[in-house]
């Protein structure tokens, strides 16, 4: 054969696989690619701690897999999806990428999930809460690891009507997150008896709450929904404390992270209820990772940075069991795994992307039940996985079979 015509049969041959769909993977090495906010209001709860969460598993594994060195890529979306999902296009069709983490932001999850319908990529979705990523928008390579806005509202927002607190006010993320998070919570007071008495929009990254807050305590409501995280909710409960709103309306906590109440301190946090899908101090497994971590970090991991470190070794566990990274094949063995690690000793991945496992209800400990620095919470409840994030048969994700 002539050397133009074997390179005119190379080059149809790989516009073939393009074409298909399926990105063209380094033969010698397995690429994981992270995603994430690294420095804007959710760079706290994941960040450079995930990264090191991810190295973490992968020494933990033994430093390659099927006889490959692993790779990690990082980038930081900003709170862009459209930053995110060039990143993952580039890592997908010239990085060699097999795997990719993060999102931290629901908006950039969803493109990224949208995406990876095309380039057959498995995409961990970790920090990102909103539900739909499992529901309408779920797609054959998309997880969602970790928590989401049906499990949160659930627990906390269920736990507060519980408590007498009937009448609502949200004070909202303006973008897919915070929609459904409010959504989701307000859903739950309605069918519970309560009602939602109004909600205001508040764009990301928000400096100042005053406005908002006027507007949450001109409502009259007995109860202040907070669906937003990172700075941004850690901010809005410090302006609330300042205004002396704490005083008239209880603050509901729909998403919160262990690096946000240590940002607000236990005097003006104190008695919050909140649900979580890990927490370092909840057993002997759950301290042992955390005190790795601490030795590394030089703080205890929330629950995202721990759900990172499964998450790698459970790739990595699914591409041993499949003798390959094809992404099918991978997906395969991932639906049929119990996750048993120091983030989950029960967790199944479910027909439409979700990892199912044990939720909790938490509270806040008071300054004078706190033993010391990232001693912040007592557990009051642990919810099933059912129970927090409902059956499987309910689910919107149109690969379930009905």
């Amino acid at each position: 054969m002539k050397q133009s015509k074997r390179m005119a049969c190379a080059a149809a041959a790989l516009c073939a696989v393009l074409a298909a769909g399926g990105a063209v993977a380094a033969p010698d090495k397995v690429v994981i690619g992270d995603i994430d906010d690294m420095s804007g209001p959710y760079g706290d709860v994941i960040g450079a701690g995930g990264v090191e969460a991810i190295r973490m598993a992968i020494a933990d594994f033994g430093g390659s897999v099927l006889g490959k060195p692993i790779d990690i890529l990082t980038a930081d979306h900003q709170n862009k999806p459209d930053i995110g999902v060039q990143k993952f296009r580039e890592w997908a069709d010239t990085g060699g990428m097999t795997m990719t983490l993060g999102g931290s932001n629901t908006g950039v999850s969803l493109a990224i999930a949208s995406a990876d319908k095309e380039k057959h990529i498995p995409f961990f979705a970790i920090g990102a809460a909103g539900a739909s990523l499992t529901g309408k928008d779920c797609t054959p390579y998309s997880i969602h690891f970790g928590y989401d806005t049906t499990a949160l509202a659930n627990g906390t927002a269920k736990t507060i009507l519980g408590e007498g607190g009937k009448s609502w006010f949200f004070l909202t993320a303006d973008y897919a997150f915070g929609a459904q998070l409010e959504k989701g919570a307000a859903a739950v007071v309605k069918a519970g008896g309560g009602t939602v008495v109004g909600d205001v929009r508040v764009p990301l990254g928000t400096s100042d709450f005053a406005s908002y807050l006027l507007q949450a305590q001109g409502s009259g409501a007995q109860v202040l929904g907070l669906a937003n995280a990172g700075t941004d909710f850690s901010n809005s409960l410090k302006a609330a404390a300042e205004f002396g709103l704490t005083k008239s309306m209880k603050p509901a906590a729909l998403l919160v992270f262990l690096t946000d109440i240590h940002a607000v301190g236990l005097d003006i946090a104190q008695g919050l209820i909140l649900t979580d899908g890990w927490y370092w101090d909840l057993d002997d497994r759950t301290r042992a990772f955390a005190k790795r971590f601490y030795e590394k970090i030089k703080r205890e991991p929330t629950m995202p940075q721990a759900a990172f470190y499964s998450a790698t070794l459970t790739y990595l566990n699914a591409v041993k069991a499949a003798g390959t990274t094809d992404a099918d094949k991978v997906m395969d063995e991932l639906h049929k795994m119990t996750i048993d690690d120091a983030f989950t000793p029960s967790g199944k991945i479910r027909a439409d992307g979700l990892l199912e496992h044990d939720m909790y209800i938490l509270q806040v400990k008071t300054p004078a039940e706190s033993k010391g620095e990232w001693d912040y919470y007592k557990l009051v409840k642990t919810m099933s996985g059912e129970e927090a994030y409902g059956k499987l048969s309910d689910s919107a994700c149109p690969l379930v079979k009905k």
